[in-house]
């Protein structure tokens, strides 16, 4: 109990908008970890891991590289949003992976960071759902072409292939660990779930 007390009181202090995410202390890491699910972006001035886990999904971690004010986002794009935008040749920033992308920037400057001191890790899109048309491979064709439009700086990436990806990224030294996974049940469904309230 006290030890929980005491690694709560040391917790980083939150930016505001971001209470919602769970953070806590992990012993084996030895450090906070904000805990970042499909759908979310979490931005930091502090030393704390962020982790999450990514199938077709892409996570981009983005930070300030003279700052170390970072973050990381979560998101996918539904094949049926995509075909009516394709249809109606709407802009790239009017795509939900673009709001993700830009939500997370923005945030970043926001609390410091410049524009110019940007780097950019992409993780993800993997193939891990069938008969899902290749959702993974859109999500990478689409990050790619939105870091290009807007000249980012992509320092790193482990994308494609077959498996889900464990992301653990540390904004303040721009450290990151990716451990492929088994295509596991729980991680399928999560992002079916997901696909289906975006549609929704």
């Amino acid at each position: 109990m006290l030890i929980n007390q005491k690694t709560e009181s040391l917790q980083p202090k939150v930016l505001p908008g971001y209470e919602h995410i769970k953070r806590y202390w992990d012993c084996h890491h030895n450090n906070f970890v904000a805990k970042i699910l499909p759908g979310e972006c979490y931005v930091t001035r502090h030393d704390e891991i962020l982790i999450t886990v990514v199938g077709s999904c892409v996570s981009a971690c983005i930070r300030d590289s003279v700052s170390g004010i970072g973050g990381m986002n979560h998101f996918m794009l539904p094949d049926v949003i995509l075909d009516k935008w394709k249809q109606r040749k709407v802009c790239a920033a009017s795509r939900y992976g673009s709001f993700a992308m830009e939500c997370l920037i923005h945030e970043i400057l926001k609390y410091g960071g410049y524009w110019e001191n940007l780097e950019v890790k992409l993780f993800g899109g993997g193939c891990i759902i069938e008969n899902m048309m290749n959702i993974g491979q859109k999500n990478i064709d689409f990050v790619k072409a939105y870091l290009q439009a807007e000249s980012l700086t992509l320092l790193a990436e482990d994308l494609g292939d077959i498996y889900p990806r464990k992301i653990l990224f540390s904004p303040v030294n721009g450290r990151v660990r990716v451990k492929k996974l088994r295509a596991q049940q729980q991680i399928i469904e999560c992002e079916s779930a997901y696909q289906r309230s975006l549609e929704t």
